[in-house]
């Protein structure tokens, strides 16, 4: 079982029904004991008594002992011949009979449960008559849930109230550890505002899981303050940013215009890492956004198969000066529900990154897919390249806000670690998920997963590059 709740529940019910058997079976071990003692004084008196009346007044005199007998003691008695025959005017069962005969029955606690018992006393007259009494007592169960006993009826309300019992303290218990879950699940999901104990009917609780549910709220208060702060910066030093680079643009052509050809590749060097400077800071403001979510998110249908070709053909453009190429393979017509702005962005960051990192002469695939595994369907893109891949301890960090495996490869590509990280978020604010895995053959596959908004076609539709 995987459920805390079920385990608590039904270890807890077990242990009271458990409780609640054996005090039924030690009730009836001590009631046994004392029965016993009870019957086997009864015994010889009635034994005796049966006897007397019998040959004082013969059949009915001793048939009416024996009916006295059983009003008051709730016992049947019969009374036997030395031939084996009913003397008293009763019709006596056969298992009496075959213990008439020495057939003796099982005894102890279960037999006492489920067996018929019987006393069993033979007694020789003076006149040299030979006589068996046989008493057949009760059974235990009737003898225990009889008027006298516990009925039945009450075992069946203990043993469901202590599951009531059971089942209500067990969800006392649990219930704060589930919200905790479903509060750590929407954290992780990107919900800052997400709260275990704020709406909980429980939260005047004074125990270790309420102290742990109002530490939790505490520390994801801190980290909503702290993720808040963070985008707040990046937003701020971004627009701040855009001031002194655009009057930097302007002395650039001033510079331009009053110097002559000698300072011409210094002035083309600044103008690039201008450039760079100001894509860097939009990518900055870009993250910004999409953090804090700010600007809010305008959805429609996006067609994932026209954006991927479109993609494709600008990455295959730009890739043919190192003989690469960029080609789209399109197995499904798949529809989400988003930004096509921002879908846009997040998988041409992932295809530029691949061509910029392929071998020269190879090509970057894009794989368009639709599957349905367990949950709702999805929409698969995978992007591939033939470069040399990435350190298995990096592939999870790939995805950080500036994080690069080696200076030497930014200063190279120019990239700055923040396309994958735009990514990343872009994927996220639309419900999916994005992850990197080194090929077996070589290079790095990019796997894109986005919830589809209608019914994807599982046949090839087109090939584009």
């Amino acid at each position: 079982m995987r459920s805390l709740f079920l385990k608590i529940f039904l270890s807890f019910w077990l242990a009271q029904a458990l409780f609640i058997v054996l005090a039924i079976l030690l009730t009836l071990a001590v009631r046994l004991q004392r029965e016993n003692a009870t019957w086997e004084a009864l015994q010889s008196k009635a034994a005796n008594e049966a006897v007397r009346a019998y040959e004082r007044g013969g059949e009915a005199e001793a048939r009416s002992y024996l009916d006295g007998l059983q009003e008051t003691q709730q016992v049947r008695g019969y009374l036997f011949n030395s031939q084996g025959q009913e003397i008293s005017g009763g019709r006596p069962p056969e298992w009496m009979r075959q213990v008439e005969r020495g057939h003796e029955p099982p005894a102890g606690l279960w037999a006492w449960l489920l067996f018929p018992r019987s006393l069993r006393q033979t007694i020789t007259t003076a006149s040299g008559h030979r006589y068996t009494v046989l008493i057949g007592l009760p059974p235990g169960p009737r003898v225990f849930f009889g008027p006298h006993g516990i009925p039945a009826p009450g075992i069946i309300i203990a043993v469901v109230s202590s599951g009531l019992v059971c089942f209500l303290l067990a969800r006392y218990l649990t219930s704060p550890v589930i919200r905790l879950r479903d509060a750590t699940r929407k954290l992780a999901a990107g919900d800052l505002t997400a709260r275990a104990g704020s709406t909980w009917k429980g939260a005047r609780r004074r125990d270790e899981i309420s102290q742990l549910v109002r530490d939790f709220d505490t520390m994801a208060e801190r980290l909503e303050s702290l993720v808040k702060a963070q985008s707040r910066l990046l937003n701020d030093i971004s627009h701040e940013l855009r001031s002194p680079l655009a009057r930097l643009n302007v002395a650039l052509e001033l510079a331009r215009q009053r110097s002559g050809p000698a300072a011409e590749s210094a002035l083309d060097r600044i103008d690039v890492e201008a450039e760079r400077l100001n894509e860097m800071i939009g990518r900055l403001l870009t993250i910004a956004r999409l953090e804090s979510r700010e600007d809010g998110m305008r959805t429609a249908p996006v067609d994932l198969g026209e954006l991927i070709v479109e993609i494709a053909a600008d990455a295959d453009f730009e890739a043919e000066g190192r003989g690469c190429h960029v080609k789209a393979d399109l197995a499904a017509h798949c529809i989400v529900a988003g930004d096509a702005t921002l879908l846009r962005s997040a998988i041409e960051n992932v295809v530029r990154n691949a061509t910029r990192y392929t071998s020269e002469g190879t090509d970057v695939h894009i794989e368009l897919r639709a599957v349905q595994d367990t949950g709702p369907a999805e929409a698969v893109v995978r992007v591939t390249d033939s470069g040399p891949g990435v350190p298995e301890e990096a592939l999870d960090k790939l995805f950080q806000p500036f994080y690069r495996i080696d200076d030497s490869r930014g200063r190279r590509t120019g990239g700055v670690g923040l396309g994958l990280a735009i990514t990343d978020r872009a994927v996220r604010l639309h419900g999916g998920s994005v992850h990197a895995s080194n090929r077996p053959e070589g290079g790095l596959m990019v796997e894109i997963r986005l919830p589809l908004s209608a019914r994807a076609v599982l046949e090839p539709v087109r090939t584009a590059g």
